[in-house]
């Protein structure tokens, strides 16, 4: 087998087993909660008006057969697997008969499209900013530069969401304030919706853009500070090539392997992120919609929704690293 179909078998057996104990991990966590979803379901069907034990014996059963809490543990445990591997999650308690699949749907484009314009224009700029700030060290813009950047780096994602806010939705509004799109609009793939949709996620996306751009940048910039010390970079400058080309071919492009490697890791955090994000913004969003199965109580749903997080970044790392040995060859070896 060649090198990097091995580097492919062993990868996938990692996210295999990644996907496998995450979402083992939210089974039981959410099955050993002391949250009756049947009992509190039943409660609140039965709040204001009186129903017969025979009847509510019914419901009971009705309810545990459609939710998937019917039998043992070990029965409850295959029906939820059966159910994942055809992503059924039962209907949506809250938005009771919605099935919570045709919810996660309409919802994880939201997330997927603002997680990767602000993760992708994250990376490349605080990565271009750092390797230039690394390189040209004296500088007095990038050191500028540097210092606003490292200040917004510690600051949480909310903070910076909740003043975007308050800056360009009241004191200048300028931006729209919640939602993705006009609610008088209708999705589609004209011109006019998806600018549309790009005017309302601004503020969103750039809130995560700010907090994440200062990570790329101070790893970038410290990077590039241990490389242009090599020997060869020396040598380059002396020989009289272009520094230009000595930043791009040279520099940068070997300090950048740690960085792509830390893409994959950030998937994870900005996803957390994202959700308070969404929540501040009103995005309708996968983060918007596990706020609201959390305050619902609404167990299918925030069941549903964890297993598709943990398999959707779990996907990203997997392809990230897929695209690794092609950028760095030497990989396949370890």
């Amino acid at each position: 087998m060649s090198g990097y179909g091995a580097y492919f078998l062993k990868r996938l057996a990692q996210f295999v087993l990644v996907v496998f104990i995450g979402i083992n991990l939210t089974f039981f966590i959410t099955h050993f909660t002391p949250i009756d979803p049947v009992e509190q379901t039943i409660s609140a069907l039965t709040a204001f008006s009186a129903s017969s034990p025979q009847a509510i014996e019914m419901m009971r059963q009705s309810l545990q057969e459609l939710y998937g809490l019917k039998g043992s543990l070990f029965e409850q445990y295959v029906t939820f697997w059966r159910r994942i591997l055809v992503a059924d999650f039962g209907p949506s308690l809250s938005g009771f008969p919605t099935p919570v699949s045709s919810m996660i749907a309409r919802a994880l484009p939201w997330t997927l499209g603002l997680l990767f314009v602000a993760t992708l224009v994250s990376w490349l700029a605080g990565n271009l900013l750092g390797g230039l700030a690394g390189y040209y060290r004296n500088n007095g813009a990038l050191k500028f530069s540097g210092i606003i950047l490292m200040g917004l780096h510690p600051v949480p994602y909310y903070i910076v969401a909740f003043v975007l806010l308050i800056l360009f939705g009241y004191i200048w509004p300028i931006f729209p304030i919640s939602g993705a799109y006009p609610m008088n609009k209708q999705p589609n793939l004209s011109f006019e919706f998806v600018g549309s949709v790009l005017y309302h996620s601004f503020l969103p996306a750039l809130s995560l853009i700010l907090v994440g751009i200062g990570g790329w940048f101070l790893g970038m910039r410290s990077l590039v500070s241990n490389v242009v010390t090599e020997d060869y970079v020396i040598y380059a400058e002396l020989g009289g090539v272009d520094r230009n080309r000595i930043l791009s071919s040279y520099v940068m492009r070997n300090a950048l392997m740690p960085q792509i490697t830390g893409l994959a890791v950030a998937l994870g955090s900005i996803f957390n992120g994202a959700i308070i994000t969404e929540e501040v913004f009103g995005y309708p969003g996968i983060g918007n919609l596990l706020i609201d199965g959390v305050q619902d109580g609404d167990y299918s749903l925030v069941l549903g929704v964890t297993s598709i997080s943990i398999i959707a970044v779990s996907a990203a790392v997997f392809l990230i690293d897929m695209l690794y040995p092609l950028i760095d060859p030497r990989v396949q070896a370890s």
